[in-house]
């Protein structure tokens, strides 16, 4: 559902700027969550690490937006979606080299098939 509102949202947008409110509309959520459930007191007791390791995720996330609405902005909504999804698979291979999480029958079945699957739809 977001994709469409997106790709409805961008037009005639700087994807740029897109992205920009779409991440102040998130912030403003998730900051609200946080407060909402009372969880504020966390922040002090965050590690060093977990700092490190939530901005670098937080920058990758930002990257993935800003390269998504681009793609929404030059294509087809639905050629952009399953590309999108074949992060699924990127990140099975990743949990499995980096944090040496179990890739099973059923993982890669369906990683080959996600793969396929976004083949057919783009090409």
């Amino acid at each position: 559902m977001d994709i469409i509102l997106a790709k409805i949202g961008i037009d005639g947008v700087n994807f740029n700027l897109a992205t920009a409110i779409r991440t102040i509309v998130v912030l403003i959520m998730a900051w609200g969550m946080v407060f909402l459930v009372g969880a504020q007191s966390g922040i002090s007791e965050t590690s060093s690490r977990s700092w490190i390791f939530l901005i670098l995720s937080g920058l990758a996330t930002g990257a993935s937006w800003l390269c998504y609405y681009r793609a929404l902005q030059l294509t087809d909504a639905s050629k952009v979606v399953p590309i999108d999804k074949l992060s699924v698979v990127i990140t099975l291979i990743l949990a499995f080299v980096f944090l040496h999480e179990e890739f099973t029958a059923k993982s890669a079945i369906g990683a080959v098939l996600i793969t396929i699957g976004t083949l057919v739809m783009v090409l």
